[in-house]
């Protein structure tokens, strides 16, 4: 009896469980009609060039201008029948291909495209208004991707390869790459690119955005100019890099400010910042340069404030020192879910320093040196917005005591467009950092506090 003979004796239920063991079908993926004729443009255009591409003394405008030349003529030679519109595009994406990311340049040049997606030679996606669409581009294979990939992190001097097969680097402009290569993408190379804005978003746009409201805007511009230490947590995606840049915009002109970041992403436009940054192991595994390192170093730098573009490991408890020791009005950043879950996430990455303190010790610490926490969400319909923000009010026997100043109202629900009614509104409670700040010349007017005469 043959194994397909059994198996229709066995019935629907091994049936199913047959069916159950096979590997799930990807969803389609996009082939490009002119894929081939691109290739062949492509090798006629690095013979007629050669090894002008690779002339380091050669301007970037000339090397374009040599390339768009050339691209002409290795096209008239051409039988291949097109229009004059497809002519133009296999044109202009060969020389992306040439000169910059190949098909991701259309997308990189879009400023209404805000991350980038590659799943594959053959899947890309785009992220517009906060939402995912797949596009109508892709590799010629999966050497195409390695090829891109590869010029991307070598410009900012790192290696992609099986050896390290994942890496986090940075384009010219500052948009954030992540790339993860085999064997550790099973199914082919994979690319994310979150863009950079070229100008960098103010309070204004967060206002217009729905972020947050004007009053909580006035609010937090006091409480940074009144230098309590702040922390911004949310999931990925949610904006939190984007409004630690906003909050950074309120520190005066005046203040000596030293940022740390894994990739170079803040934009602040004070005179007196010294920008610091992350460097991975080389060939040989040495030369690494961690957040800790550069926090440990930032404090011998005498910086009235530091700015770190996230904790994610045991540089939190340097960075809880260095708020504990007279660098207040520090800001960062961490993953959480909630303001409380903020709390819990940064007392786990204390224990990663393996310093001997006690869990009350590590909560004392945090609630002596965080004086708020800003806690932002991505809301199903995409938008980024502020859906907490909670007072550190100190210990309470084992617990750290938090209490809510603003709480988004998800209570309003939504409106036709899917788009939620709700704001961020004050909760009533005086908060406890007042009189701090009015001993610090900051006053802040009681009314932003009071619900009844809140205006959205």
């Amino acid at each position: 009896m043959t194994l397909s003979d059994r198996l229709s004796q066995q019935g629907p239920a091994n049936g199913l469980a047959v069916e159950r063991r096979r590997v799930p079908r990807r969803s389609a993926r996009y082939e490009d009609p002119f894929g081939s004729l691109k290739r062949s443009v492509h090798e006629a255009l690095l013979e007629v060039l050669g090894p002008k591409l690779y002339d380091t003394h050669l301007d970037q405008r000339e090397l374009e201008q040599q390339v768009t030349q050339a691209l002409q003529v290795v096209l008239q030679r051409e039988e291949t029948p097109m229009t004059a519109a497809d002519r133009a595009r296999v044109a202009q994406e060969v020389a992306d291909d040439i000169l910059g990311h190949g098909p991701l340049e259309v997308y990189l040049r879009d400023p209404a495209v805000s991350e980038i997606m590659v799943n594959g030679h053959d899947q890309i996606y785009i992220e517009r208004e906060g939402r995912l669409y797949p596009v109508e581009a892709s590799f010629a294979d999966e050497a195409h991707l390695r090829r891109i990939i590869e010029k991307i992190v070598a410009r900012v001097g790192r290696r992609v390869d099986e050896s390290s097969p994942m890496v986090d680097a940075r384009l010219p402009d500052g948009s954030r790459v992540n790339a993860v290569v085999p064997p550790v993408a099973l199914d082919g190379s994979l690319l994310t690119i979150r863009k950079f804005a070229a100008e960098p978003l103010t309070i204004g746009h967060l206002i217009h955005f729905g972020t947050m409201t004007p009053q909580v805007a006035d609010l937090l511009r006091l409480c940074v100019q009144g230098r309590l230490n702040i922390v911004v947590g949310g999931g990925a995606g949610s904006g939190k890099t984007t409004t630690l840049n906003v909050l950074s915009a309120f520190i005066p002109e005046d203040e000596r400010i030293v940022t740390i970041e894994d990739a170079a992403e803040l934009q602040l436009r004070q005179v007196h910042v010294l920008r610091l940054e992350s460097r991975p192991p080389n060939l040989e595994k040495r030369g690494e340069i961690t957040i800790r390192d550069l926090v440990r170093n930032a404090l011998r730098m005498r910086p009235d404030r530091i700015i770190i573009g996230e904790v994610r490991d045991a540089a939190t408890l340097d960075m809880l020192q260095a708020m504990n020791t007279g660098h207040e009005g520090s800001i960062t950043t961490v993953h959480s879910n909630s303001p409380r879950d903020s709390l819990s996430r940064l007392e786990t990455m204390v224990m990663m320093a393996d310093v001997e303190l006690t869990q009350r010790a590590i909560r004392e610490q945090m609630a002596s040196a965080i004086d708020l926490i800003v806690h932002q969400s991505r809301l199903k319909d995409g938008s980024r917005r502020i859906t907490q923000i909670t007072e550190v009010q100190g210990m309470e026997g084992e617990v750290v005591v938090l209490q809510d100043v603003f709480r988004f109202d998800y209570q309003a629900g939504t409106d036709e467009f899917g788009h939620p009614r709700g704001l961020l509104r004050p909760t009533g409670l005086r908060p406890m950092f007042l009189n701090r700040l009015a001993d610090r010349g900051v006053d802040v007017p009681l009314g932003v506090f009071q619900p009844q005469g809140y205006r959205g």
